[in-house]
């Protein structure tokens, strides 16, 4: 019980607010303190002290354990903890019997950086690169680590004629801070924004779709497609506005996938999915759902994850669909096929998943030439995995098979995504005033799955060789085309008579 409120008590009561409460139900001090006679204070040990102090720091222990870095994200939240805290400690001669909470308390006010005594400034952090920025080999193969709204970004913000600026940028900067930034390095004068020429912020698909972005709006890094692009122009030149040309060259053999084994690619995959899956707070899947209190900047990490799925889904076509040759291409159809079965022996669904959907873009499947070239044994290979991937009966084969496999696993997110926002419509939080506990168990249910699955390290061995290095940027990096119009466009062209 006391994990389903930590983990959802943001649907029906802030994290300030939560604190507070908790804070009121802490009996500091010797406040409320009977003595007898001239004698010492009275044995709380044997009152309700001592039990409502041992219960007040369960409940904060368990939060701060739950929470850890997310808190630096929240000033208010800090505050309350600190002010907890502080008196918890002045305690800890009174309170002898919880001396053990008291210390691991101390360790973990000290993990999430809440600097009681201390209150310097924290040092400049280093900027983080997001993956499909600025397509470097040094950041690519670096180990990915979890985003924070506080955390700097380097971004390219692009002007109608495809010139742009490079901004240096918090991940939760607004639109409104994002445009600032982009405005000082074009020495944007204030008489041009005064007499109506003020820029505007817009995000650009590959296939030409685009959107006018409030000034209001946070942490729109994460938020991007594939190959969308921020775009900073004026109200007048809006309708102007054209695509960024294709980044992709068609030239045939010309990508890693050809060369590099299946089982290098598959392990490669799994490794930076599990990086990323890693990254995910518990809370962002709750966050992600229900717009918790905190807002998008704390579900970065889920979100550039679904953002990866999307990637690979694009990928698989990208791939087949610059593959001229029917003979190479129907060898490329039989290798990914490999790589998908690969991915799910190594238990990682995500991957899988998202090879599969890719080899059910329409423009692939109506290769029937392609198809027809595929082996028998890879043909019902792969009818095994769309049987498996069936969203029949809701998914029931998938998650038959997920529950017998044992951690350390990735799943597909989105399902657990679909399954939570199926909890949330179907049942109300509050009934009559009270909150719905039993709701909040099912949400709660569903978000420990993830601590399951992620309860155990993730053991593959890759080599540092070179070989195995560029195998490793090349699947960190992947170059898609996620224009559907294009995609088909190139089916087209590689076979006119296929249905």
């Amino acid at each position: 019980l006391l994990d389903d409120i930590v983990l959802t008590h943001s649907l029906f009561l802030p994290t300030e607010r939560f604190l507070q409460q908790l804070h009121q139900q802490y009996p500091g001090g010797t406040r409320g303190a009977t003595r007898v006679g001239t004698g010492p204070p009275a044995r709380w040990e044997e009152g309700s002290g001592l039990r409502r102090k041992r219960a007040v720091l369960a409940v904060l222990l368990h939060f701060l354990e739950t929470y850890k870095g997310l808190l630096q994200e929240e000033e208010s939240a800090g505050k309350v903890i600190k002010e907890l805290y502080l008196l918890i400690m002045k305690d800890t001669s009174l309170y002898h019997e919880l001396e053990d909470e008291i210390i691991k308390l101390h360790q973990l006010v000290e993990t999430v950086e809440l600097k009681v005594a201390d209150e310097t400034p924290p040092p400049n952090k280093q900027v983080k690169p997001l993956f499909r920025h600025f397509r470097r080999i040094d950041s690519c193969l670096q180990t990915r680590v979890a985003f924070r709204g506080s955390d700097e970004i380097f971004c390219r913000v692009y002007m109608p004629d495809h010139s742009y600026v490079t901004i240096r940028s918090r991940l939760s900067a607004s639109v409104q801070d994002i445009l600032a930034s982009v405005t000082e390095k074009l020495q944007y004068s204030e008489e041009q924004s005064a007499r109506g020429d003020a820029l505007i912020l817009v995000t650009m698909a590959s296939s030409g779709e685009k959107a006018v972005l409030q000034p209001s709006e946070e942490c729109v890094f994460t938020t991007l497609g594939i190959n969308s692009h921020l775009f900073a122009c004026t109200r007048d030149t809006f309708d102007s506005l054209v695509p960024l040309p294709e980044e992709i060259q068609v030239v045939p053999g010309d990508t890693e996938i050809h060369r590099a084994e299946p089982e290098d690619v598959a392990n490669h995959l799994t490794a930076f999915h599990w990086e990323l899956f890693r990254c995910i707070h518990e809370l962002e899947f709750v966050d992600y759902v229900f717009h918790g209190e905190r807002g998008r900047r704390e579900t970065a990490n889920l979100e550039l994850l679904l953002q990866r799925c999307s990637e690979v889904q694009h990928w698989v076509g990208t791939e087949l669909l610059l593959c001229e040759g029917l003979g190479k291409r129907a060898h490329l159809l039989k290798k990914l096929i490999k790589i998908a079965a690969i991915c799910k022996q190594n238990q990682d669904m995500l991957s899988f998943y998202a090879i599969v959907i890719g080899l059910n873009n329409a423009a692939v499947s109506r290769l029937r030439l392609t198809w027809e070239k595929l082996p028998g044994k890879f043909k019902n290979l792969f009818r095994k995995f769309e049987n498996l991937t069936d969203p029949c009966r809701n998914h029931k084969t998938y998650r038959e098979v997920l529950a017998k496999m044992k951690p350390p696993l990735i799943p597909f997110v989105p399902l657990i995504l679909k399954d939570l926002t199926f909890v949330h419509e179907g049942s109300k939080t509050l009934l009559d005033g009270l909150v719905n506990v039993e709701k909040l168990h099912c949400i709660a249910e569903k978000v420990r799955t993830v601590r399951k699955y992620r309860s155990r390290p993730l053991c593959l061995e890759l080599e540092a060789s070179p070989a195995q290095l560029q195998t490793k940027a090349y699947v960190r990096q992947l170059r898609v085309i996620d224009n559907q119009n294009l995609l088909f466009e190139l089916s087209y062209k590689l076979e006119p008579g296929s249905q």
